[in-house]
């Protein structure tokens, strides 16, 4: 898998081979930052908070495109590589082994930028937004982004989608704080 967009363009980045890692697909990787570069106008210097990190592709993305991030994954060994690429390719990351929930309640960073791409039928987008919300992580112009499977019903609790792409079987939906 390589890396689509920015410092890093064209880099490889090698994934483990485990049954619950997902990568994004590089169409979608690249419609995604489109889009937060459109509603953002510029990544410099908003922070980068990747749930649910798996293959760390999206982390990776984000660094290459100048955030500052942080990612959070809680599997030793998907950490375990997400580290040992950082390193081999000598990119800055911030990685976190722990579960995202717990990071969320103890956290006191704000975000600019939420992925959000748990294991699909866990239940954890709604426990995961109620944290972001109750906490206030979200900075006050932030962007959650959601990649979830299309049928699936998420509470956005108190979060307005602001935008919603369908890939096939698979929906990225944003959201902002509600006005």
């Amino acid at each position: 898998m390589n890396i689509t967009g920015g410092k890093y363009n064209s880099l490889e980045i090698k994934t483990a081979d485990f049954e619950n890692i997902k990568p994004t697909l590089s169409k979608i990787r690249q419609a995604v930052f489109n889009s937060v570069l459109s509603m953002t106008g510029s990544f410099d210097g908003l922070v980068f908070c990747d749930l649910f990190a798996g293959s760390g592709i999206m982390s990776f993305e984000a660094v290459s495109r100048g955030f500052e991030v942080v990612s959070i994954e809680i599997d030793k060994k998907s950490a375990k590589t997400i580290k040992n690429n950082a390193e081999k390719l000598k990119i800055p990351l911030n990685l976190v082994n722990y579960d995202a929930v717990k990071f969320l309640k103890k956290t006191d960073k704000k975000f600019d930028i939420f992925y959000i791409d748990p294991p699909y039928q866990s239940g954890l987008y709604d426990k995961v937004l109620a944290v972001i919300y109750e906490r206030e992580l979200l900075n006050e112009n932030g962007i959650i982004i959601l990649e979830k499977p299309t049928a699936l019903s998420v509470d956005y609790n108190s979060f307005t989608c602001v935008k919603e792409k369908k890939y096939s079987d698979k929906s990225i939906c944003y959201l902002k704080n509600t006005p």
